[in-house]
């Protein structure tokens, strides 16, 4: 619109269009005189927590404990070891024994719902926990007499969950005396009890070996230890080799599925060693199987010992 339109308007209009600059100016003029001395300031910590993503933070850093009262995490971040019962332990323990935030918070949801750790196993159920960090937690968990199941106090097939009678010796106590630097253990006479005195094993670790010496036959070097998983090395001082007595299978007369039972055979090689009996009979000696493409003369070697015709 030029200004000789403005001028040609009704004497309304130009009264409306006058009114609405003169506002404009006074807008602007406060505008710079109110705003225009602030000074950023600096975002202080509760402003950062503000701003940060209500789905980056989810809502863990409370809990209930079991009296129904809201506590606050506090986060640790250096890993510590230390005896501890899961019934009792408080959340800031559990953090500084390595539990993530969202795993103290579920250990609280069951406490507070009337569950109760009754061995040291039942911790190992706890969702997400790794079975390397129960292995290093397992010699820390003491479970106090209250939450103790009473049939403990009683004869079970395995020695080593059971709590003994106070009137047994000292070395069959759920909690034994270590070995000294120089005392071992033969390959043929190990039991989950004597396995836990091994520095470094403890029941759960115990069971597991004995459970690869059954699978297996029996050992008949210290080598085949570290064959189980997660085996410390520096255990194997502990050991020494027994009578070499193991148990052997009958290549002849094992079926597929007894044969890939064993630790050293697997699926292929138990399927070769049904087909080749079927095409060419009985096998007479384990160095028939060099011919086969699945048995590696170090293959051979190995299963020599635990195999007969």
């Amino acid at each position: 619109m030029s200004i000789r339109d403005f001028l040609y308007m009704n004497k309304n209009d130009r009264k409306v269009i006058a009114v609405l600059l003169v506002v404009g100016v006074i807008v602007v003029g406060l505008f710079h005189v109110l705003g225009g001395h602030e000074e950023t300031t600096p975002l202080t910590e509760a402003d950062s927590l503000a701003m940060e993503d209500p789905r980056e933070r989810p809502n863990r850093d409370y809990f209930h404990d079991e009296s129904g009262e809201k506590q606050r995490f506090d986060v640790k971040k250096s890993v510590e070891l230390f005896a501890f019962d899961p019934n009792t332990a408080s959340a800031d323990e559990f953090l500084r024994l390595g539990l993530k935030q969202w795993q103290v918070k579920n250990i609280m949801k069951y406490r507070s719902k009337g569950g109760v750790y009754r061995k040291p196993a039942d911790f190992a159920r706890l969702y997400g926990l790794t079975e390397a960090h129960f292995r290093q937690l397992e010699p820390y968990i003491r479970i106090g007499e209250a939450h103790r199941a009473a049939s403990a106090r009683y004869d079970s097939d395995e020695p080593s969950l059971r709590y003994e009678r106070e009137e047994r010796a000292p070395d069959t106590l759920r909690f034994p005396t270590k070995l000294r630097r120089g005392e071992r253990l033969t390959l043929d006479q190990m039991d989950t009890t004597l396995l836990r005195k091994v520095p470094g094993i403890g029941s759960y670790f115990a069971r597991r070996i004995i459970d690869y010496e059954r699978r297996l036959g029996g050992f008949v070097s210290v080598e085949q230890l570290m064959e189980v998983e997660g085996f410390p090395e520096s255990a194997l001082d502990y050991f020494t080799e027994g009578s070499g007595h193991v148990r052997k299978l009958n290549l002849n007369a094992l079926t597929l599925q007894q044969l890939r039972a064993h630790p050293y055979i697997n699926f292929h090689q138990a399927k070769a060693i049904v087909n080749r009996r079927r095409l060419h009979g009985a096998l007479k000696s384990l160095d028939e199987l060099r011919l086969l493409p699945e048995f590696s003369p170090e293959v051979i070697e190995r299963l020599r010992p635990y195999v007969e015709f």
